[in-house]
């Protein structure tokens, strides 16, 4: 069995490897069946936030919620690529603090 490898020096996107996927179906010589799926490379992380208060805006009859979390999260640009595989956990520390951990 052969394979080839592509190498680059960029950072490359889904649609580069669409492109390179597509040509390589064209060549007569290859058999489209059997060529392997592509992808990037992927990870994943656990984000733990400490320090949020647990009330929104100074309401101490509001409590944050997890779909409050992941509203924030979403309109924040240093999580645009982020992609959450479940809902934020909530603990507050302690019953009598004011502080929690995501």
């Amino acid at each position: 069995m052969s394979s080839i490898t592509v190498i680059t020096n960029k950072v490359v996107v889904q649609s580069d490897l669409y492109i390179i996927e597509n040509y390589i179906k064209k060549i007569d010589d290859i058999d489209s069946i059997n060529i392997d799926i592509h992808c990037l490379p992927q990870s994943k992380s656990y984000l733990k936030i400490i320090g949020i208060s647990y009330f929104l805006h100074d309401n101490l009859n509001e409590c944050l919620t997890s779909n409050n979390i992941e509203n924030i999260i979403k309109q924040n640009q240093i999580f645009d690529n982020v992609v959450l595989t479940s809902k934020p956990y909530i603990i507050k520390i302690s019953p009598k603090s004011n502080i929690l951990i995501i």
